[in-house]
């Protein structure tokens, strides 16, 4: 089987873009799925996504619910488990 027959029929994928908001700049903007990074560790104390602000170039860490997790992690977002050493 060829790549071009593997393929056929397949259409191109929509990027999923997330709506997201500085606290710094207070600046609201879409955000790529590869701009974003998900730590997923032991409580909601652990659990968090951030990404780097397009307008300040601030570090924005954000904590993450269950929904959250769910939505990032099915658009695509890279993923970190932490666990714990105990």
């Amino acid at each position: 089987m060829t790549v071009a027959a593997a393929f056929a029929g397949m259409r191109r994928a929509v990027p999923v873009m997330f709506r997201a908001g500085c606290p710094d700049c207070r600046g609201r903007f879409e955000l790529a799925a590869s701009a974003l990074r998900l730590a997923i560790g032991g409580s909601s104390r652990t659990t968090f996504y951030s990404f780097t602000c397009p307008e300040c170039g601030a570090a924005v860490r954000k904590p993450a619910g269950e929904r959250v997790v769910e939505l990032l992690t099915g658009g695509g977002v890279r993923t970190l488990r932490l666990h714990s050493t105990a």
